[in-house]
């Protein structure tokens, strides 16, 4: 027997959470958290909540960037994974076909019936990295075009198609792919002429800033790569199932089906990271063509038993417990609930985005004193107001939530699915005192932002 205690270790060494990372993790995490307050000690969680060693419950409006679309400790996910841990499968010999991998394609594919076969791996990064390769030899062309602002993971592939140059910076050289805005059809057809694009990946609706793409434009985008004989890839990793209020995003515009999918982070149920890469047979059968290519795409850990086990569970879940249509039922009642403070408060200037995915952008007030407040926040670093509402969000509230992006004044709501009007109730409330002391000129949250405007100087 091993002496190994996991309970024990964690009794023993868990308050040195913060010096371990300090010490052998990256540094500037705890330092981060330190700085804006955000260094909790979370004891457990469940659902869409966490709790702290006093017994106190935090909301979570950030599901773990998504990952926790079902919310923490489902117990039919937990079910699942206990079932095949104890069903000792003879699992990853990598000479036999497993049943687990082939149900959860079938299932998944029937969300997406004009697609025929799927790649596992094990994150979203690797479901685009796999994309890209299967886009560029299917059709022997060498360039991706994405989108300006696009995240679309950070390994060398896919950080080549990623839209923001402060993840970008100092890995160069990458590979030469090309950028266009979200909604500039001339730019994209500009790009198709020169012959060699593979495809275009593109989020349907962007994780930073939760920009939508136009009504019509994934349609007319397809059309026009069909045309030029490039694909269309879309990266539903975040978006996907159910974030929006349909399985996938790009369902809510009709006659879109793209060429490539990329799904992750919430399939994973938040236990047992997983991706998936769904694609036409054809593709396919053209990266695959014979035997001797069996492996010429592989992930070691991929379609391993506890990972495929998890995505059929969360995707039983989100058809038993209706989660997809109750996405969209408690994404509109928040967009709305908010949407109708716009009026009240001058700072706050839209309320956007699709079922639970959800943007809420601040801007420039009209007011004397308010302006001259945001303008010195704006001149050390833009973001800094967006800062000021996430934490007294957490701290004097307990509900966690995101900037969307760096130097953007939006706020990213993407809690779990399974909330509902308890909790949207709960947020509308906070949201609006932390407001009422924006706009009001409130002592904390202004001091706060030179605070704020210090480190931000220091940091430059």
């Amino acid at each position: 027997m091993t002496g190994f205690d996991l309970t024990e270790l964690l009794a023993e060494r868990g308050s040195e959470r913060y010096a371990l990372h300090t010490r052998h993790l990256n540094h500037q995490l705890p330092r981060m958290l330190h700085t804006i307050g955000f260094d909790k000690v979370y004891e457990r969680a469940e659902g869409a909540y966490f709790w702290d060693a006093d017994g106190q419950d935090y909301l979570d409006m950030l599901a773990g960037f998504g990952v926790m679309g079902l919310g923490r400790h489902h117990p039919v996910v937990r079910q699942a994974l206990h079932d095949v841990l104890d069903a000792q499968l003879a699992d990853l010999t990598r000479f036999d076909c497993q049943p687990l991998p082939g149900l959860l394609a079938e299932k998944l594919l029937s969300h997406a019936p004009h697609l025929d076969r799927v790649f596992f791996g094990n994150s979203g990064t690797e479901a685009v990295e796999t994309a890209l390769k299967f886009a560029r030899y299917a059709t022997g062309r060498p360039r991706i075009l994405y989108c300006s602002h696009a995240f679309h993971g950070l390994t060398t592939g896919s950080l080549s198609v990623n839209g923001e140059d402060g993840f970008r910076d100092g890995f160069a050289p990458l590979l030469p792919d090309t950028a266009v805005e979200l909604g500039d059809l001339a730019a994209l057809e500009r790009e198709l002429k020169r012959g060699d694009v593979a495809g275009f990946v593109v989020e349907p609706i962007q994780g930073k800033g939760v920009h939508a793409a136009p009504p019509g434009f994934l349609r007319a985008a397809q059309e026009l790569l069909h045309r030029h004989k490039a694909l269309l890839i879309a990266d539903e990793v975040q978006t996907g199932l159910g974030r929006t209020g349909d399985f996938f995003a790009y369902q809510h515009e009709d006659g879109v089906a793209p060429d490539l999918v990329c799904v992750a982070k919430a399939l994973s149920g938040g236990y047992v990271p997983v991706g998936a890469t769904l694609g036409r047979d054809w593709i396919f059968k053209k990266v695959y063509s014979s035997m001797d290519r069996v492996l010429v795409h592989s992930a070691s850990f991929g379609a391993n038993a506890q990972a495929m086990a998890a995505g059929l569970a969360v995707l039983s879940v989100l058809e038993d417990e209706q989660l997809v249509a109750g996405a969209r039922r408690t994404g509109d009642l928040l967009r709305s609930r908010l949407a109708e403070l716009i009026p009240r408060y001058e700072l706050l200037h839209e309320v956007r985005g699709r079922g639970l995915m959800i943007g809420i952008e601040f801007g420039r007030p009209k007011s004397l004193g308010l302006r001259s407040r945001w303008t010195m926040l704006q001149t050390a670093r833009k973001g800094l107001f967006a800062q000021m509402v996430v934490v007294p969000l957490l701290q004097r509230h307990r509900i966690l939530t995101q900037v969307s992006g760096d130097h953007l004044e939006v706020i990213k709501l993407i809690p779990p699915l399974i909330i509902g009007e308890r909790e949207v109730d709960r947020f509308v409330e906070a949201f609006t005192a932390v407001m009422d002391d924006a706009h009001g000129g409130g002592g904390l949250m202004w001091d706060f932002g030179r605070t704020l405007v210090k480190q931000a100087v220091a940091n430059r």
